[in-house]
């Protein structure tokens, strides 16, 4: 009896001997059918791949492979289905062949990134598994599956690429370094060591223009970096970049109000720039219901301060506006004829301005840049503007015609102009923008 059973244990051993081990298959996440595509299909093609995608999700691969050979070749969802398959059939090879197949078909198709994502992850391939998964990120941001093997690989790759380009920057391989910093950013975009560390690297080759575009991804990134920003206005100053670089030494000086440094800087940036800073009344002018002489010679000034020319006559007399804070504004326009000074030297700065006193300047000031070359349309003509409230016998009746042909200026619907009524601050900005937008 104790021989029996020692050659039926005998037999069963080298039976289990000779069998073909199977591996078991491998993890696989099987997504789902796009339905946008699956409803478009005949109801027999539905039907295979319906059932087909069901035993490839209960892992049953050589079934579906089976019922996959009843769909026609040029069907995508054969080729993808296929590549799932052979996955589960630890063909690994033929099973990217046949992913690779469906992405030709349908490169858009999210079941085929992640078909192949999964297959270059599991061999090792890690860069191409992570193009795979970030093309379905891409879409879905926040998809079920993808979003922790995506993570995992991009913090892995950014630092593994991090440490190549400090290695290399250590060992004073600039090119070398420069490579593996950017397949940081390749990773991670965001990478404000990356960003920061190429732009190390373009400012000691004097890459300024380079190295102010990494600097601007890392603030972008983190504009709450004091450090960063200050690097950033830098460079921005080495590089004569100056608007943008006394922006960020004003919001410095914001958060630190007693540097020096930044205080000597916005200084001689204002000057690169021409900037002079303006009297805190001009500020106030565009609330202003009713704007004063003074008010309209600094609007002139400052909205064409770089269009009127500096003249070299001698400044008139005037006798009033030593206490003007626009004196030096009423000076300039008086002496380029655009503002009227009275025969006994006086100019009124406090004098409130109506309509058709703006009509008369305005049309001054076309006359002088046309004088200068510009060129101005009439919108209208002016023999056949009609006005209610203005006669023909008024001193200021042929500039507000002017004015109005211009299109600058205009009645209201009963044909009234409204002579008398003075002009707020907003609206005289709006006339002059008018005027600055038609010679631009």
């Amino acid at each position: 009896m104790k021989r029996a059973y020692a050659l039926f244990f005998l037999m069963i051993l080298l039976l289990g001997a000779c069998a073909t081990y199977q591996p078991p298959p491998p993890s696989l996440y099987i997504g789902n059918l796009p339905q946008t595509i699956v409803t478009g299909l005949s109801l027999d093609e539905r039907i295979v791949i319906e059932d087909a995608w069901r035993s490839l999700k209960q892992g049953k691969g050589s079934k579906a492979r089976k019922i996959l050979m009843r769909l026609d070749e040029q069907s995508p969802f054969y080729y993808v289905g296929m590549g799932y398959a052979y996955f589960m059939m630890n063909d690994v090879g033929l099973s990217e062949d046949f992913f690779k197949a469906a992405q030709r078909y349908s490169p858009e198709m999210t079941i085929v990134h992640l078909g192949l994502g999964q297959i270059y992850h599991r061999t090792g391939r890690d860069e191409l598994a992570f193009a795979e998964f970030r093309e379905i990120i891409k879409k879905d941001p926040d998809h079920i599956w993808v979003r922790a093997p995506y993570e995992n690989l991009k913090r892995q790759k950014t630092q593994e690429s991090l440490d190549k380009g400090k290695t290399y920057l250590d060992a004073e391989n600039t090119e070398s370094s420069k490579e593996a910093f950017l397949q940081a950013l390749y990773y991670s975009p965001e990478s404000i060591r990356a960003h920061l560390s190429l732009a190390d690297i373009f400012q000691q080759e004097n890459n300024l223009e380079n190295a102010l575009v990494h600097l601007d991804a890392a603030n972008k990134n983190d504009p709450e970096n004091i450090d960063i920003l200050n690097r950033y206005g830098d460079i921005l100053f080495l590089a004569n970049e100056n608007k943008q670089s006394l922006e960020i030494y004003e919001k410095l000086l914001g958060e630190k109000p007693k540097n020096q440094e930044y205080q000597q800087r916005i200084e001689i940036l204002k000057n690169r720039l021409g900037i002079f800073e303006l009297p805190s009344q001009y500020n106030t002018i565009v609330t202003s219901e009713a704007i004063s002489k003074e008010d309209v010679a600094a609007l002139l000034a400052v909205k064409f301060k770089d269009i009127l020319e500096k003249t070299t006559k001698e400044p008139p007399i005037i006798i009033d506006i030593a206490t003007s804070w626009a004196d030096g504004y009423i000076l300039q326009m008086t002496s380029l004829g655009l503002l009227d000074i009275y025969p006994n030297h006086t100019f009124r700065p406090k004098k409130i301005i109506t309509r058709a006193e703006m009509a008369e300047i305005l049309l001054r000031l076309i006359n002088h840049l046309m004088d200068r070359g510009y060129r101005f349309l009439q919108q209208i003509p002016p023999e056949s503007i009609q006005i209610s409230d203005v006669s023909p016998d008024n001193y200021y009746y042929q500039p507000i015609i002017q004015i109005i042909s211009y299109d600058i200026m205009s009645l209201s619907l009963d044909k009234t102009f409204k002579p008398d009524h003075p002009v707020s601050g907003q609206n005289s900005i709006k006339l002059l923008d008018i005027i600055m937008g038609q010679i631009r």
